[in-house]
């Protein structure tokens, strides 16, 4: 926990956007949410799409 607080108040002392990667759980987006992370992906999004995939979603 204090590594990640770390590293998102180092990117932000840098002004640089945190994006979380390897999320899996609404209980990981919330504590990223409280350490102010700007972004996050993983499987509680998606799983690995293909480009044609990908642009089939949107």
């Amino acid at each position: 926990m204090r590594l990640v607080n770390s590293i998102i108040h180092l990117a932000h002392g840098l002004n640089l956007k945190v994006v979380a990667e390897g999320v899996e759980t609404k209980e990981e987006t919330q504590l990223l949410k409280l350490l102010r992370c700007e972004q996050a992906q993983g499987y509680l999004y998606s799983k690995p799409l293909t480009a044609e995939a990908f642009a089939a979603k949107l």
